[in-house]
């Protein structure tokens, strides 16, 4: 989709979002397998995106309520671990997401453990403190 914007920026924008979109079309078996479980609010109520631009980077799925950017590797990222180590210095220091990385076997044969490892990242997200009772005036009711 065309834009009004110009220049090298935009141009790399746009590069992003079809990189992004042809990967959705063609994921993994794990990731497939872990899409089926994330996608619909399924976990936790909470909404997963696949292969979601974060920055110049893309995330294999990404939750923006609990600030969590699930990755899943396969055999390739063991030649690229400098590469994957930048982006999840880059995502966590300056975007101030949690990255939680998983292998295709963990996702295949331990599909329910890596749900509920994904549901506790999920669930120690960090919420403002409660609101402080109010001051007991020295009245009994």
């Amino acid at each position: 989709m065309p834009t009004h914007r110009t220049g090298s920026k935009e141009i790399f924008r746009q590069t992003l979002v079809g990189r992004a979109r042809e990967m959705r079309q063609h994921l993994t078996a794990a990731e497939l397998k872990l899409w089926d479980k994330l996608r619909g609010d399924q976990l936790l109520g909470l909404r997963f995106r696949r292969q979601h631009r974060v920055g110049s980077y893309i995330a294999d799925f990404f939750c923006h309520a609990a600030r969590l950017v699930v990755e899943v590797d396969g055999d390739s990222h063991a030649e690229r671990q400098g590469y994957d180590e930048k982006r999840t210095y880059w995502m966590s220091q300056q975007k101030g997401l949690r990255v939680v990385r998983y292998t295709n076997e963990d996702v295949m044969k331990h599909l329910d453990a890596v749900l509920e490892n994904i549901a506790d990242w999920c669930s120690n997200v960090a919420r403002p403190s409660p609101l402080p009772s109010p001051r007991s005036t020295g009245e009994r009711e």
